[in-house]
């Protein structure tokens, strides 16, 4: 069985990151962009990385360009507007595709584990969360428009199993 340990990403900086490494954490990914009207999210998504951080909780923000141009920035400019305008001080990566044929093999694995509304694999836009176990499977996928303060009773559950 797949799990999200068995994938490898390139962090801001281009270097290759094993998320094995983050094996025994609840994690909660996400596709972000700052210039999309969820944007703000990025202040919630720090507030909950710290808040339960401590206790166990990633936080793992992947920019996706492919909604509206939503993405336009570079490594750098990205990692300079997160930390500027919302403190963000969980771990970023690469700007990658979700959808598609070019969609970055994590957001495939991602996308046929949970299915959105209908049972849709598609990432309708950005700030699609999942939500995934301390052993790596999926346990939820989340709307854009879903808070990130409203995921904590689902984080907490898992971070008591």
């Amino acid at each position: 069985m797949t799990k999200v340990y068995d994938f490898t990403a390139s962090n801001l900086a281009g270097k290759p990151i094993d998320l094995a490494q983050y094996r025994g954490k609840v994690l909660l990914i996400v596709n972000t962009a700052s210039e999309c009207v969820f944007t703000p999210q990025y202040k919630k998504l720090e507030a909950v990385y710290q808040q339960l951080h401590g206790r166990g909780l990633e936080v793992l923000g992947f920019p996706c360009d492919q909604f509206h141009n939503q993405e336009p920035r570079d490594a750098e400019e990205i990692s300079s507007f997160c930390e500027s305008n919302y403190g963000v001080s969980f771990p970023l990566f690469a700007k990658i595709k979700v959808n598609g044929d070019h969609a970055d093999p994590l957001f495939k694995y991602l996308r046929q584990a949970a299915p959105g509304l209908l049972g849709s694999e598609k990432i309708k836009w950005n700030f699609t969360k999942f939500l995934i176990r301390k052993d790596g499977t999926v346990y939820k996928r989340y709307a854009p428009q879903t808070s990130p303060q409203s995921l904590i009773t689902d984080i907490n559950t898992l971070l008591a199993e």
